[in-house]
């Protein structure tokens, strides 16, 4: 976000002001924050600069013209395939769909983008598209809150630098306000959604039928995200500050009156998702992520645009409570809106990488730099930034659908301080970006960070925003055609501008905020930064405060990482138990769980059941230590589940035109050669003869010394495995018989032994699902020879190829290469530890069974067997010990893994797998804990 005017730097907001208060890092303020910054770095070359930013003008061109080729009219491009993606077309995706609705999307999305790169001849004719070809009136269910921010938003976007170019006299001069039109059109279709009795919208609409009509199969959803009914009001206020209909206005600000109205009074926090019928929360964990992010930004940001001074209250007001309780720098951990001081989970999730950003507009640079450093470190670990990551830096989900909100980050931050350090950051995710997701189509989306492999998916957001703040990043003002400090961000990146703040104001400002709570003065203090308070005549100040951060992911384990308040500790005490310590026969454990109210019970099957009664504890101290140790039981059981499995693999295809660029998640096998210890299987590829690979092969002599593909079904794994192996194949990929499966769409599989000694099969094994397989059946049908690669996680481009030539041709630079191996080599530094075998594992693994209990029998509750008494510090599940020293499992294994024989040819696809209705449902399994804990008021 960025805007003009402001008041002095030095000086405080006052209680009323007009709209251009917060130039919190992009105007007036950053003249003397920018001198002080460079005077200890040293700054980027102006040619290095303009350098970067083509490069990102080229990034731009191949996702957009790759889009505007493959893809238009349809929603999206799927890059992998070179297609568009139109929705009923292609397997449903569950939520991540609703963002689709036969509009164009991308098209709309990207149509400020064009501006804000300079590209206004494309930008006039993307304009004349959108009007021609877009149709608002199909009958789809669509999300209200992506609908809003990413066609609301590109539709308003668009308008104001369209009639902004009309002023300038040069492009657009036919214009007249049909963006405009066109977005009135959709507001009044989104209004049906806000016919509840508490003014929250429903979190889906029919674009035709509107709400609860038959025919719309929409209406009867009662839950809603704080985010999907907080992100409204700069679209909506927009939208009637542009036509002077106040309705759309109206109607957003009573969602986030409401939404105040029920915030957890005594934490000023909110949940991740409410009722929106009743009021009541759903889900009582909060944080800065997925769920709530972009609630906190357009409060502040409302503000900003709207002048009215109550949402700047209210913002400072929650902000107060997230610092107070969810931030732990550098971490933001999610907590409990009743019970602030514990954590409702042990992993972050990438959205919140958006905070950093937020801070900067709020005036709070230091905490900023923390949070973006330890992410930047994590980025430097992963190459990208997880879906979600661990307090210890693991992967827990390990997708990357190429999100923005770190870039956003980086820029606020860089145009705050002027620090050089921030342009090298940027230039890292330019480097990232084409190194390990650029593909012959487009950008394809990660996967798997661990293994490099590709999803057939580029999202719209990735070219409304990541190019926007990137290029912006390293431009100079003269290489923008129009001053970027005269508009406002939205959550899309889409630009308002800031004089709508005076224009058509029919909306009533009653300050409501006062009548709910008793605000603290210094809340207000400093919005606008003070850079004698936030920037010290040291040159090294932002240095200073990343430094101790550069190790935080390789090498240590902060002490603040596993949040247990030890300021609530008494000076001398033990630590609190672990449960990883826990020991059944260790009787001065069994002492502590008295004291923290978890009583022991023996159960006939061999296992021991624990069960907490927070009012038996010795004190709320302990009482809270007991929630913490069934929680962290519960997690540890969770965990260990998971680590039976084995995680997945990578085909990569290296032969010409891929050269490495089109990475496949493969299932790995339980028998064969263990890509994961040894080295990598690279060969061309051959169809076995029978297909199925059920019987002695017809065709030796083609896969001879080659890759066997065959097709799943009709007999074990292990006697296509070995058929192939008599014939002399070096390794082996099994195709899912089952037409149109994907691994974007089901489960990780695993190939299962077939009951015997398989250790006469030395080759190695992988599965892919019908669509990646097609990918590479296609590639022999048009190339003949197509050669692959085998391994663990996909390999770096240079290193697979060997044509001098051929490596200058389709790598990046030298210099970007050597800097990506620097990011590998950190990445692979770290302590591995080998996994255990299946039925060790489900010899020693810690169980939960709280569904076996009765609701009598406890309020939080976790099974163990004796068994599993002893701690083993070779195991592999978290580990953290108490002096601080963390051990660093990069096998983690996070993705739910489905185990099969190939003897039943029948297959249940279970849950969907999608990147963000993942993080929205995997939510569920930490929730019902804290459920029970909730039976248990301290």
């Amino acid at each position: 976000m960025s805007e003009a005017g402001g008041r002095g730097c030095g000086s405080p907001v006052p209680q009323r002001a007009p709209w251009s208060l917060v130039a919190a890092t992009a105007a007036i303020c950053l003249v003397s924050a920018t001198s002080v910054w460079t005077a200890g770095a040293e700054p980027m070359s102006r040619e290095e600069k303009q350098k970067l930013g083509n490069q990102v003008l080229e990034m731009f061109d191949h996702a957009y013209g790759n889009y505007m080729e493959h893809a238009y009219p349809a929603d999206e491009l799927m890059p992998l395939t070179c297609r568009g993606r139109v929705r009923g077309q292609e397997p449903s995706r569950g939520d991540v769909d609703d963002a689709l609705g036969k509009f164009s999307l991308t098209l709309i999305d990207s149509l400020d983008t064009l501006v804000v790169l300079n590209k206004t001849k494309e930008f006039e004719d993307a304009v004349r598209k959108v009007l021609r070809d877009v149709n608002l009136d199909n009958d789809v269910v669509v999300s209200v809150f992506e609908t809003n921010i990413r066609v609301l938003g590109g539709l308003l976007g668009g308008h104001s630098l369209a009639i902004m170019l009309k002023e300038k006299g040069e492009y657009m001069q036919w214009y007249n306000d049909e963006l405009l039109q066109m977005a009135k059109q959709l507001g009044y279709k989104l209004l049906p959604a806000f016919n509840t009795t508490s003014g929250l919208p429903y979190p889906r609409i029919n674009l035709k039928f509107g709400i609860r009509k038959p025919e719309a199969r929409t209406g009867t959803e009662t839950d809603t995200c704080t985010a999907c009914a907080g992100t409204l009001i700069l679209e909506f206020a927009a939208l009637s500050r542009f036509t002077g209909a106040t309705i759309f206005e109206e109607y957003a600000r009573k969602a986030l009156d409401f939404l105040w109205e029920k915030r957890q009074r005594s934490s000023n926090l909110v949940g991740v998702t409410i009722n929106i019928h009743t009021g009541d929360w759903v889900r009582k964990d909060s944080g800065v992520g997925a769920g709530i992010d972009s609630y906190y930004e357009y409060l502040l940001k409302a503000y900003v645009l709207l002048g009215d001074d109550s949402f700047l209250e209210r913002f400072n007001t929650h902000y107060d409570a997230i610092m107070r309780y969810i931030s732990q720098p550098p971490l933001l951990l999610d907590v409990h809106i009743h019970k602030p001081m514990l954590n409702a989970r042990t992993w972050m999730d990438a959205l919140l990488a958006f905070f950093p950003g937020l801070q900067v507009l709020k005036g709070d640079i230091r905490p900023a730099i923390e949070t973006h450093e330890m992410l930047y470190q994590v980025i430097k670990k992963h190459n990208f930034l997880p879906e979600a990551f661990t307090t210890d830096f693991r992967v827990h989900w390990a997708q990357h659908p190429l999100r923005p909100e770190f870039a956003e980050s980086t820029y606020f931050l860089y145009k705050a301080t002027g620090d050089p350090y921030y342009l090298e950051v940027g230039k890292t995710l330019i480097e990232n970006l084409n190194k390990y997701a650029r593909v012959p189509c487009g950008f394809a989306a990660m996967k798997d960070v661990r293994t490099g492999s590709h999803e057939d998916r580029m999202d719209s957001f990735f070219l409304a925003e990541m190019f926007k703040y990137l290029y912006l990043l390293f431009a100079d003002k003269e290489d923008i055609i129009f001053d970027i400090e005269d508009y406002i961000f939205t959550t899309e990146a889409h630009l308002l501008p800031l004089w709508l703040s005076t224009t058509n104001q029919s909306i009533s400002k009653k300050n409501t905020t006062s009548e709910y709570t008793e605000l603290d003065d210094s809340n207000f203090d400093w919005t606008c930064p003070n850079t004698q308070i936030l920037f010290p005549n040291d040159p090294l100040y932002a240095q200073s405060i990343r430094e101790p951060l550069k190790n935080v992911v390789d090498k240590s384990c902060p002490r603040g990482i596993i949040r247990v308040r030890e300021e609530s500790f008494r000076s001398g005490a033990k630590p609190p138990l672990r449960a990883r310590d826990f020991m059944a026969t260790n009787p001065e454990h069994l002492e502590i769980l008295k004291k923290m109210g978890v009583s022991l019970i023996h159960l006939k099957d061999g296992r021991v059941q624990l069960v907490q009664h927070a009012i038996q504890a010795a004190s709320s101290i302990d009482a809270e230590d007991g929630l913490r140790f069934m929680q962290e039981m519960i997690e540890l059981s969770s965990q260990q589940q998971k680590e039976q499995q084995l995680p997945p693999r990578a085909v990569q295809i290296v032969s010409h035109p891929f050269f490495g660029r089109v990475v496949l998640t493969a299932g790995p096998a339980q028998f064969g050669l263990d890509l994961s210890r040894h080295k990598e299987t690279r060969g061309f590829v051959a169809s076995s003869k029978p297909y199925n690979g059920c019987s002695e092969l017809t065709n030796p002599e083609a896969v001879m010394g080659k890759i066997a593909l065959i097709q799943r079904g009709q007999c074990m794994f292990a006697e296509k495995a070995r058929n192939i192996q008599n014939a002399g194949a070096i390794g082996g990929i099994v195709i899912d018989d089952n037409e149109g499966s994907s691994s974007d769409t089901a489960p990780l599989f695993q190939m299962a032994g077939d009951g015997k000694d398989t250790d006469d099969i030395k080759i190695p094994m992988l599965f892919l699902f019908s669509k990646e397989g097609s990918i590479i059946l296609d590639a022999i049908r048009e190339y003949e020879e197509v050669e692959v690669l085998l391994s663990d996680k996909a390999k770096d481009r240079a290193a697979i190829l060997k044509d001098p030539e051929m490596e200058n041709e389709e790598q990046p630079s030298s210099e970007n290469d050597s800097q990506n191996q620097s990011a590998e080599q950190i990445s692979s530094s770290s302590q591995e530890v080998d996994l255990v075998d299946q039925e060790s594992s489900e010899e020693n693994s810690l169980n939960s069974h709280p569904e076996a209990l009765s609701p009598a029998d406890m309020d939080n509750a976790a099974s163990i067997s004796p068994s599993e008494q002893t701690s083993n510090p070779t195991e592999n599940h978290e580990t953290t010990n108490l002096n601080g020293e963390c051990t660093d499992l990069d096998n983690q294994l996070q993705e739910q893994s489905e185990t099969e024989e190939d003897s039943n040819p029948n297959v249940s696809w279970g849950k969907k797998v999608q990147p963000i209705d993942s993080i929205l449902a995997d939510w569920n399994e930490d929730i019902e804990a804290f459920e029970m804990m909730e039976k248990d008021e301290l």
